[in-house]
C-alpha cells in the first residue's frame, strides 16, 4: 500500500473516531440507545464505504486491505455499543 493511501485511511480513521465520540454524546442512560448505534453504522454506510470502495476500484487497495478497513471501522460500532452499556451502568450505580 502506497504511503498517501495509508495517510489517507488515517485520516479516515480519526475522522471515524471524531464521529463515534460524537455519537457518544446521544447517549441515553436509559439502554434506548440502538438508535445511536444505527445512525453510526448508517453514517460509515454512507460516508467511509464508498470511499474505500473507489480507492478499491482504482486499485490503490487490495480486496483484502478495504476489508480489513472495513472491519475496523464496524468494529467501531461494537466498541461504541460497549461505551453505551458503560455509560448506561455507571448511571444505573448513580441512582442507586
Amino acid at each position: 500500500m502506497e504511503e498517501n493511501v495509508i495517510k489517507e485511511l488515517d485520516t479516515l480513521k480519526g475522522m471515524l473516531n471524531n464521529w463515534k465520540r460524537g455519537f457518544l454524546t446521544w447517549a441515553s442512560p436509559d439502554g434506548e440507545n440502538e438508535y445511536v448505534l444505527l445512525e453510526f453504522r448508517e453514517e460509515i454506510n454512507s460516508q467511509l464505504f464508498p470511499y474505500v470502495t473507489r480507492l478499491l476500484e482504482t486499485k490503490h487497495l487490495s480486496r483484502s486491505e478495504a476489508t480489513e478497513f472495513m472491519d475496523y471501522c464496524f468494529s467501531q460500532v461494537e466498541d461504541l455499543r460497549d461505551q453505551l452499556n458503560e455509560v448506561e451502568t455507571n448511571e444505573s450505580k448513580k441512582e442507586v
